[in-house]
């Protein structure tokens, strides 16, 4: 008998075998077949068994907890908090949804805003992919020489920060030059204060060291916590005598990153993108209409928006594994809350911002940003006089800036020589 006869053969046994409930009947047909095909009576059980696994189960569906009502209501507060990672969503969800509820910013049932406030990370993730991919949400020249005395005199630091005290910033400008560095245009001078991530800018024009360092005294008053130090990269607005003056007279610490490392800057270089890329695009903006738009974005919604509504994620330790290292993470807080907490701010200032929060609607917050925002590109193609361009992309540097044109030749012809 060979393989396939064999098989056949079981297949009609099988049956029998399963509707049998006796065991001495099911081992007398596992008899009946070892004697006819003379194989190993254990091979034939754990054959007949898979023949049994082999066909096909109906999967139990699980009960949907979290159905399109919890989505819809999900993806709108997603939208009214800028589109946060589940990470940062969870923690909003569970101080905001009640709020949101009061201010008839969205209309949902108490069982789904009970849901909202226990559902997870992972499942926001999970809920969101689809509208994640419908909206494809994706990621100076002029310095002072290295053997410069101004260099000598301000202190390389690392990202080596102690979090826990609050007052230490990292600053850096971020230009709005488009495609090309000739002639002026606006800078966004913009800080992040290290243990909280509570978050200033103010737009200058040009990269003069007076408008900068005029800015800066501008976001210190703004700053709800009192300023311990700052960290600065190599550019020539930061590298002056104003601001080591400035330091030197108000006590503060005032330290430089290695030239050429980014990763030295990595708290404000991570905001350069998440709170001035993101918001304001890549475009070339050098007009003072301009100028005013961005500066009224930056002083009012804008950080209301990012220090009162928007979650920092904050690393707890790193593990070694091999040659891996895990990152362990904190439960993300917004600034506001970091601040509140740090134990570090005066009672007066810890009223004013409890106050203040009170005061603020995050989804008016987020159409007025908007609103400023278009009005912002408006702006640009007025400026353009018409002409459509992508605000978001970036874009490709020109290494040409003027263009040779060739002149005609001089002198009598050749046939006339």
């Amino acid at each position: 008998m060979d393989m396939h006869s064999r098989n056949e053969y079981l297949k009609e046994l099988q049956e029998r075998y399963f509707q049998t409930r006796s065991k001495k009947e099911k081992s007398s047909i596992l008899d009946e077949y070892c004697r006819n095909t003379r194989q190993n009576r254990k091979y034939v059980i754990r054959k007949i068994r898979s023949f049994r696994s082999s066909a096909p189960r109906r999967r139990k569906k699980r009960k949907v907890i979290y159905d399109g009502y919890v989505k819809a209501a999900l993806a709108k507060v997603w939208e009214i908090f800028d589109y946060p990672c589940g990470q940062r969503l969870a923690p909003l969800l569970k101080t905001e949804v009640a709020r949101l509820r009061q201010l008839e910013e969205i209309f949902v049932p108490n069982e789904v805003a009970e849901k909202l406030k226990t559902i997870s990370p992972a499942t926001i993730d999970r809920k969101l992919k689809h509208q994640r991919e419908v909206l494809h949400l994706k990621r100076s020249r002029a310095k002072p020489k290295p053997s410069s005395l101004l260099y000598r005199k301000i202190p390389i630091r690392l990202t080596e920060w102690d979090t826990s005290k609050v007052g230490f910033l990292e600053i850096d400008l971020v230009n709005h030059c488009g495609s090309s560095t000739q002639g002026l245009y606006i800078c966004s001078l913009n800080t992040v204060e290290i243990s909280s991530g509570w978050w200033e800018a103010e737009a200058v024009m040009g990269k003069g060291q007076d408008p900068t360092f005029e800015a800066l005294k501008k976001i210190r008053e703004r700053a709800p916590f009192p300023w311990c130090g700052i960290d600065s990269d190599n550019d020539a607005p930061f590298i002056n005598h104003h601001l080591i003056e400035y330091c030197e007279k108000e006590h503060l610490e005032f330290t430089r990153s290695r030239p050429n490392r980014k990763n030295d800057n990595a708290y404000i270089e991570q905001k350069n993108w998440t709170h001035v890329r993101k918001t304001v695009g890549y475009l070339r903006y050098d007009t003072d209409k301009e100028l005013a738009i961005m500066n009224s974005l930056y002083e009012n919604e804008l950080r209301l928006y990012k220090n009162f509504f928007s979650p920092v994620m904050k690393l707890k330790r790193k593990i070694r594994i091999g040659s891996k290292v895990k990152r362990q993470y904190g439960i993300p807080k917004t600034p506001y809350q970091r601040l509140i907490e740090s134990g570090q701010i005066s009672e007066t200032a810890k009223r004013e911002l409890k106050i203040l929060y009170q005061t603020l609607n995050p989804a008016e917050l987020k159409r007025t940003i908007d609103r400023k925002t278009h009005e912002l590109y408006k702006a640009y193609q007025e400026k353009r006089k018409g002409g459509e361009a992508t605000p978001f992309k970036k874009q490709t540097p020109r290494t040409v800036t003027s263009f040779m044109i060739q002149q005609p030749p001089t002198g009598l012809p050749h046939d006339m020589i």
